[in-house]
């Protein structure tokens, strides 16, 4: 499947101050997400964040909600997003069969998202370098379901240049230093 930004989304899920500190790799994890943050912007993909629980697992962390053009986060209680009604009006909205997913934890809300996302007919695409859970063990436990579930996977860098398409794109330059 050629995955295009005209019909692709972004979905950050529960990158949330209380429990972000608690995730395995977080370093790498926040450096990636950024970076996926910054590149889909560039392309003009519309990014939307989750929140699960705000007032006890805290907002989404500073260092990614400030480069989020009009951030303004989805608060969900189940760990599916697609169970939240705004992100589903989010979907129709922008026209979206593509999703590209993101975020905490992968065992949970980001493995639940992308099944029900499948399961209703989405196009979801996982990056695997921006997802982890408390535990290696976890995020492989994840990595595991979605290859049983026949769900994409693909890196940060793979995902924004299929977006970009050519080097003869006007993103084409911007990216290239993006990830260098």
């Amino acid at each position: 499947m050629r995955i295009t930004k005209e019909n692709t989304t972004a979905l950050f899920i529960d990158f949330q101050d209380r429990l972000f500190p608690s995730m395995n790799e977080k370093e790498t994890l926040l450096k990636n997400t950024q970076l996926l943050l910054k590149g889909l912007t560039i392309l003009g993909v519309p990014v939307v964040f989750t929140q699960q629980y705000t007032r006890g697992l805290g907002e989404t962390l500073d260092e990614l909600s400030s480069l989020a053009p009009a951030f303004s986060p989805i608060e969900k209680s189940d760990f599916s997003c697609f169970g939240a009604e705004e992100y589903r009006y989010f979907l129709q909205d922008h026209h979206s069969s593509q999703v590209i997913l993101c975020g905490i934890e992968a065992h949970v809300c980001v493995m639940q998202t992308a099944v029900d996302l499948k399961e209703a007919g989405y196009f979801p695409i996982v990056i695997t370098d921006c997802i982890t859970s408390r535990t290696s063990l976890s995020k492989e436990g994840a990595l595991d379901r979605f290859r049983y579930e026949n769900i994409m996977m693909a890196t940060t860098e793979s995902i924004l240049f299929e977006l970009t398409r050519s080097a003869r794109s006007g993103e084409f330059r911007a990216i290239s230093q993006l990830v260098k």
